[in-house]
């Protein structure tokens, strides 16, 4: 269940749904924990807050490949970076 909190006004659970909807369509791999409507006369303006944030993922660039984890690379590929110079920073 999706809290709708409305602020500066009423609006009727038809136009919560619409409005909870149009957020499941906006960020379809999210989920929503709550919609914040601010009534500004004919103007709404929309505040959603998810549940979690997305998966990050660390991407480097590593002997000119872009990876996240060395983990799939073969032997040599291994060894290439393990051999390669690796600056200091001061």
């Amino acid at each position: 269940m999706v809290d709708v909190i409305v602020l500066n006004g009423e609006i009727d659970e038809n136009e919560k749904m619409a409005y909870v909807n149009y957020g499941k369509k906006q960020y379809p791999h999210r989920e929503i924990e709550s919609v914040e409507v601010s009534l500004d006369g004919e103007f709404v303006d929309l505040k959603y807050r998810f549940k979690s944030a997305p998966p990050f993922e660390r991407i480097r660039r590593i002997t000119g490949y872009l990876v996240g984890t060395t983990e799939r690379w073969n032997d040599a590929k291994r060894a290439e970076e393990r051999d390669r110079v690796k600056h200091s920073v001061f």
